[in-house]
């Protein structure tokens, strides 16, 4: 049963597998939005057989396939086609992520849909996008991850190629179809003019370089890794406390001076090398062990209570069971429960998108077995 939500009336037909585009339409479920997947029949979508597994059921697939409905279509058989192309006429949305020209072998390109479903969006995510001279090759969150900076910028400098460690690839190429797809319903809703979106996983990683593009087209330099500090800001890292480690994100001048006097050090306010952003930046190495030398005085817990009163940002370096276990994650409902038949609860990182006028409830709906709605989805569709 779809979700309530400002998507609600609103029907996707999902032919993506694994998880950009699975991530896409996991997002628009939340907002409302019924996804009906359409798998290749007995092996259905790859993330079926990922782990971790519960009693042998994938858990990896339930985190990104909630609240859909499942039917299993070959494609390429006259039955499959005619129920798939039923499923269409009453769509408003088709979202794929398969290689470019997959679509077209299949008969079921942009240019042939359009003609025949003029209200239909198409929402594709590939590797390289639809256009440019790397469109057909193959890519997965690690190519791109590389490909993209991402992974030059990651990690400690010297140290070995580090992966950043959720896949943002294709997470973040979920997140930009999603927003370019509820953007392209909208147009629809105001022009009744359906478009396609192009979303390449490859553009994401670029979009996502943040200050490192500009870092180096404005100075010539080309970022590399920092460890857990930030690139132009300035005390804003990873300290070493007594017992662990404390995150201090001191933004801007005033900041910075809050947390000296909270420290006991008020003199590093006035050091001729500290008194401005730049110039922290300049000396970054010199005034992180001036930090360090007051805060291996003590544990974490007790620097967190003195700079959270003197209003300097901070915090720990939560562990998964910790961040999990903050009293503002469960404040915020970003755990939310599944009651899968064959596995279980499940408990599933919940929805950041708080609306006023929809609830967020604290459950959600299973991911659907492989082909499980086939029959009602049929009786809907007069078969």
């Amino acid at each position: 049963m779809a979700q309530t939500g400002p998507l609600s009336g609103i029907t996707i037909i999902d032919l993506s597998r694994i998880l950009a585009g699975p991530y896409c339409t996991l997002l628009m479920a939340e907002l409302g939005a019924r996804v009906i997947k359409v798998e290749p029949p007995q092996h259905g979508d790859d993330a079926r057989h990922y782990g971790p597994f519960k009693n042998g059921k994938s858990a990896y697939f339930s985190s990104v396939n909630r609240g859909k409905e499942s039917i299993a279509l070959d494609l390429k058989s006259p039955d499959g086609r005619r129920i798939f192309e039923r499923l269409l006429d009453n769509a408003d949305a088709l979202v794929e992520n398969f290689r470019p020209g997959t679509m077209e072998k299949l008969g079921y390109g942009w240019e042939t849909l359009h003609q025949r479903y003029p209200r239909l969006v198409y929402a594709a995510a590939s590797g390289f996008g639809h256009t440019g001279p790397y469109s057909h090759y193959p890519a997965y969150d690690m190519v791109v991850q590389g490909l993209g900076g991402v992974m030059s910028i990651t990690g400690h400098p010297g140290g070995p190629l580090t992966r950043i460690g959720t896949s943002i690839g294709d997470l973040g190429g979920g997140l930009f179809t999603a927003i370019a797809l509820i953007g392209a319903l909208l147009h629809r809703e105001r022009s009744a003019e359906a478009t396609k979106v192009d979303v390449s996983l490859f553009d994401c990683q670029l979009a996502l370089l943040e200050n490192a593009i500009v870092r180096y087209t404005t100075t010539g330099e080309i970022p590399g890794p920092m460890g857990a500090r930030h690139p132009s800001i300035t005390p804003f890292e990873a300290f070493a406390t007594a017992d662990g480690n404390i995150i201090i994100a001191a933004g801007n001048d005033g900041l910075f001076v809050k947390l000296a006097h909270a420290l006991g050090r008020g003199d590093l306010a006035e050091n001729p090398h500290f008194k401005t952003n730049a110039l922290r930046n300049q000396h970054q190495e010199a005034l992180k062990v001036e930090i360090e030398m007051v805060l291996r005085e003590a544990g974490t817990h007790h620097w967190i209570g003195v700079l959270e009163a003197a209003g300097v940002p901070c915090g720990p370096v939560n562990n998964i069971a910790q961040a999990l276990a903050h009293p503002q994650t469960e404040a915020r409902n970003m755990v939310v429960t599944v009651d899968d038949p064959t596995m279980g609860r499940l408990k599933l990182a919940g929805n950041p998108m708080k609306l006023s006028d929809f609830a967020d409830p604290p459950a959600r709906a299973p991911a659907p077995d492989l082909d499980a709605d086939r029959d009602r989805i049929l009786g809907e569709l007069g078969f």
